[in-house]
C-alpha cells in the first residue's frame, strides 16, 4: 500500500484557456477537481460550449468519491450540469459558500438541483473524501471565496493552486493566505499543480484597487450614461462599480441573464453591498437623466448573444447606444476572442459612444499572478514535482522554465497535455499511457453529438454557401425526366448566373447518360459522381467550394 502511486489526470485546462478539470486517483478512489467549460472559437460554428472529455470517468463511475470546486468561474464550474446529467447526479459536491450559491443557481436553471448533495467548505477546515484529506486555502482572485486545495493522499501532499494572485489589498475578502502556504511547504509538498495563466508576464499583477481608482475617475468626469461590460462572475469588479455609482449619484441597471442571476445571488449571500434603491429596473433607469445612469452588462468577450454585442449592433430590446454614452470594457479578451471584441468596439464607436478599454486604460487587471507571484508560490511550497496547469501550452512551458530557474530539477517538472496521466509518489514519477481525448461540443440540447465532420460542413456552408441539384429519373430506364432543379444559398444569385447554370445542367445530363447501362441505376453511386462533377466544375468556374448535395428521385 505504501508504494502505490497517486495518478493525476488532467481532462481539461492544459494547452488551452478554460475547460479546467483534473482527476486524482488513488487505488479505486477518484477525486474530481473542477468541471469547467471553454467558450467556442469563431470557427466552431453553432457551438455553444466546449466541455471536457470525461469518458475515462464515465467508465469508472463507481470509483468517483466527490467533486471539489476551487471557485465559481465558468471555466471551473460551467460543465457541472452536463457531468451530473451524465450519470453523476449522486456524487457529492464540495464548494465554498459563494461557489455553492452560484452552482445551485446554475443547477436550478438546468432542472438538476433536486437530489444533489452540496457541502459547504471553508478555508483551513479539513474534510475527507475517500482516502483524501482536503484543506482549502484562501487565495485572492477576481471572485470571492476562491481557494487552493491542499490534498493529502497516502502517496503524499498535492497542492492545486486554482486561480490566484498575491493581492495584498483585495476589495472583497482577505489576501492570499501566505502563512498556510508556508506551513504546507514546511510539511512537505509532493506535487504542485500551479496556475500558468500569467507565466509570460514579468513582475506582479496589479491590485484590483487600481481599477477602482480608474473607474472612480471616469465616473467623476463623464456627464452622459456609463455602460460597464465585465464578466458576470467578476464580483469584486461589480462591487467596485456599485460602490462608485452610489458615490456619484448614479442608479445601476443590470442586463444580461447571467449578470442578473449572479448579482442577485451575491447580494443575497452578502458578497455584494448595494444601498437600498441603488439597483433599479432598466425601464426606470432609462427615465433618469443620462448623468444619473449606469448600466451593467455582460459581453466583454464579444459574445454575439451577450448584452454588449446586442447594444453594439442595435438589436438590444430596451437600450440603444447614443452619442454621449461612455462604454467601459472592463476585461481583457480571452485568447481567441480578440477579433470579436474589436468588432464590438468598432460598432460602438460607429454609434457615437466613447469606449474605454485595453491595458493602457487600467479598467481591468488580471486575477492571475504574474511571474514574481509564481516564484513566491514555488518558494512557499517548495514542491518535489511541478505540473504547470491552467494555460496555453506556451504558458505551461514558461512556468516550467521558471520552476527550473527556482531550483526544481528538470526531471521533476512535467508539462502535460490533456489526457496524459502522471503517476507519482515519494519514490518517483512516471508518465502513464495517454488517454484518447477530444473536444466535446454542446450544441443546444445536444452534448457530444457534434463531431469534426459536422463542424467542417458548417465551416464550408459559412464560407461558400451550398448548391443543390435535384433530379428525377425513370426507375426502369434511369433516364432523366425533365430538367435538373438547381438551388443555391450563400453561393451565387441564380438569376444572374444563367451561363453557369446551363453548363452545370449539361454536365449533369452527361453524368446521368454515362451511368445508364441497361440495368437499374445505382442511386448512391450516381449521387457521388454528381457531387464530384458539380463540385469540380464550380471550383474551376468560380474558385469557390460550396457544400454540394445531389438529390435523386425516381418515378
Amino acid at each position: 500500500m505504501a508504494g502505490r502511486k497517486l495518478k493525476i489526470i488532467p481532462l481539461g485546462g492544459l494547452g488551452e484557456i478554460g475547460r479546467n478539470m483534473t482527476l486524482l486517483e488513488y487505488g479505486n478512489n477518484i477525486l474530481v477537481v473542477d468541471v469547467g467549460v471553454k467558450f467556442p472559437t469563431a470557427e466552431q460554428y453553432g457551438i455553444d460550449l466546449v466541455i471536457p472529455d470525461w469518458h475515462y470517468l464515465r467508465e469508472r463511475r463507481q470509483h468517483v468519491r466527490g467533486i471539489v470546486l476551487t471557485h465559481g468561474h465558468e471555466d471551473h464550474i460551467g460543465a457541472l450540469p452536463f457531468l451530473l446529467r451524465d450519470g453523476f447526479h449522486d456524487v457529492p459536491i464540495y464548494a465554498t459558500r459563494l461557489t455553492r450559491g452560484l452552482v445551485e443557481g446554475k443547477l436550478e436553471q438546468y432542472g438538476l438541483l433536486e437530489g444533489v448533495t452540496i457541502h459547504t467548505i471553508r478555508p483551513s477546515e479539513r474534510f475527507h473524501v475517500g482516502p483524501f484529506e482536503i484543506e482549502p486555502v484562501h487565495v485572492a482572485h477576481s471572485i470571492p471565496d476562491a481557494v487552493a486545495l491542499a490534498i493529502r493522499s497516502p502517496a503524499g501532499l498535492v497542492v492545486v493552486t486554482g486561480d490566484y494572485k498575491f493581492d495584498h489589498t483585495p476589495p472583497i475578502g482577505n489576501p492570499t493566505d501566505v502563512a498556510t502556504l508556508g506551513r504546507l511547504g514546511a510539511e512537505g509538498v509532493l506535487a504542485l499543480l500551479g496556475d500558468s495563466t500569467n507565466a509570460e508576464v514579468e513582475g506582479t499583477t496589479p491590485s484590483e484597487r487600481v481599477v477602482e481608482e480608474t473607474i472612480s475617475r471616469i465616473f467623476s468626469e463623464v456627464e452622459g450614461r456609463i455602460i460597464v461590460a465585465t464578466f458576470a462572475s467578476s464580483l469584486a469588479r461589480i462591487n467596485q462599480i456599485l460602490h462608485t455609482a452610489a458615490e456619484h449619484g448614479r442608479k445601476v441597471a443590470v442586463t444580461g441573464r447571467s449578470m442578473v442571476q449572479n448579482v442577485d445571488i451575491a447580494l443575497k449571500l452578502g458578497y455584494l453591498q448595494a444601498p437600498e434603491g441603488l439597483i433599479v429596473p432598466i425601464e426606470e433607469a432609462l427615465q433618469l437623466p443620462p448623468k444619473r445612469i449606469c448600466l451593467l452588462t455582460t459581453g466583454s468577450q464579444g459574445e454575439p448573444a451577450a448584452g454588449l454585442a446586442r447594444l453594439a449592433n442595435g438589436s438590444h430590446r430596451q437600450i440603444q447606444i447614443m452619442p454621449g454614452d461612455t462604454v467601459i470594457v472592463s476585461a481583457h479578451p480571452i485568447p481567441g476572442n480578440e477579433e470579436a471584441v474589436s468588432r464590438v468596439i468598432d460598432n460602438l464607436y460607429r454609434l457615437g459612444a466613447d469606449v474605454i478599454y485595453g491595458r493602457m486604460a487600467r479598467v481591468h487587471v488580471s486575477g492571475h499572478g504574474a511571474r514574481d507571484e509564481l516564484r513566491l508560490m514555488l518558494n512557499l511550497l517548495r514542491p518535489k514535482y511541478v505540473i504547470p496547469v491552467h494555460g496555453q501550452y506556451r504558458m505551461q512551458v514558461q512556468h516550467a522554465r521558471l520552476a527550473e530557474q527556482m531550483g526544481i530539477p528538470r526531471e521533476n517538472i512535467f508539462v502535460l497535455q490533456n489526457g496524459q496521466p502522471l503517476l507519482i509518489n515519494e519514490k518517483g514519477a512516471e508518465l502513464g499511457e495517454p488517454l484518447p481525448m477530444k473536444e466535446v461540443y454542446v450544441d443546444g440540447n445536444r452534448v457530444g453529438e457534434i463531431g469534426e465532420v459536422v463542424l467542417r460542413d458548417r465551416e464550408m456552408l459559412a464560407r461558400d454557401g451550398f448548391f443543390i441539384t435535384v433530379l428525377t429519373l425513370d426507375r426502369q430506364t434511369g433516364e432523366l425526366i425533365g430538367n435538373p432543379q438547381l438551388l443555391s444559398r450563400g453561393f451565387v444569385y441564380l438569376r444572374e448566373s444563367e451561363e453557369l447554370l446551363n453548363t452545370i445542367s449539361e454536365r449533369i445530363r452527361q453524368v446521368v447518360n454515362n451511368s445508364q447501362n441497361g440495368h437499374r441505376t445505382d442511386i448512391s453511386a450516381l449521387e457521388t459522381r454528381l457531387r464530384s462533377t458539380v463540385s469540380r466544375y464550380l471550383y474551376e468556374a468560380t474558385g469557390c467550394r460550396p457544400f454540394v448535395m445531389a438529390v435523386i428521385n425516381t418515378v
